[in-house]
């Protein structure tokens, strides 16, 4: 079996991922099971790729980088899936692009949050949800509610940090724990920490969980046996739901012009 993780933004010299391509792809490939192989993909350059950079770099990622994303994510996504991809998976945990893509490929799509949300409910009512800055916040809870799950999340609470993330490893640590505590005063019985990048990239969510005592979930490693469970049993996204039409490559990158 062979599944992509697909990265929100192009791999340049002006667009790189705030961690260890090789690194990262040995930690997710230790969340598989034997006979998977999970490899990180990119999509092409677009216009736009920037804009992360710009609001990133202002601690306002408040999903409008991920609007610009979609379009060439989702043609990366089709391209796996003709390209002998069996799944692809989000590596973003916001799932931009992922129910668009869902249109266009009989692969199974599997974005994080709605996986791990899915995952969180069969083991717990009521959930806690970390975020990495103020500006996710809102646009968390919108995904959430466009899912209907925003009724069993107790709170979403961000971690305040977002960047130079490798070397701030204790410190992320020590203010996700403290967060949790927080929301299992307030009723979370089981926590999902978004943002990926922070967790599970630089802390380990099983450390949180020995710290806190409470359950805090891998949003890649559930994203990757949901991913690799639709394969196993022939799954994917309901046709019913997501209906397809016939498209070709050229489709995504032709103009009417």
């Amino acid at each position: 079996m062979k599944i992509m993780v697909i990265n929100q933004a192009p791999l340049t010299a002006k667009s790189k991922p705030n961690y260890d391509v090789e690194k990262i792809t040995r930690q997710l490939n230790a969340y598989a099971s034997p006979g998977t192989t999970i490899e990180l993909g990119f999509p092409d350059d677009f216009a736009g790729a920037s804009l992360k950079n710009a609001i990133g770099s202002q601690d306002v990622l408040n999903g409008l980088h991920h609007i610009f994303e979609a379009p060439s994510i989702i043609a990366k996504i089709f391209w796996a899936a003709e390209n002998g991809y069996d799944a692809v998976v989000s590596s973003n945990t916001f799932d931009p692009g992922v129910d668009g893509a869902r249109l266009a490929v009989n692969i199974p799509v599997i974005g994080p949050l709605r996986a791990t949300m899915h995952v969180a409910l069969t083991l717990a009512d009521r959930v806690g949800v970390t975020v990495p800055l103020k500006s996710h916040v809102p646009y968390t809870r919108r995904i959430l509610r466009a899912y209907g799950l925003e009724n069993f999340v107790t709170d979403v609470i961000p971690i305040d940090v977002y960047r130079d993330v490798q070397t701030r490893k204790d410190e992320i640590f020590e203010k996700t724990a403290d967060i949790i505590r927080t929301m299992v005063d307030r009723g979370a019985e089981i926590i999902l920490p978004l943002g990926g990048a922070l967790i599970p990239y630089v802390v380990d969510p099983d450390d949180l969980a020995r710290e806190t005592g409470v359950q805090v979930l891998n949003t890649k490693a559930c994203s990757i046996a949901m991913a690799e469970m639709c394969v196993r049993f022939g799954l994917t996204q309901s046709a019913l739901t997501y209906p397809k039409a016939n498209l070709k490559t050229a489709d995504f990158t032709g103009s009417t012009s």
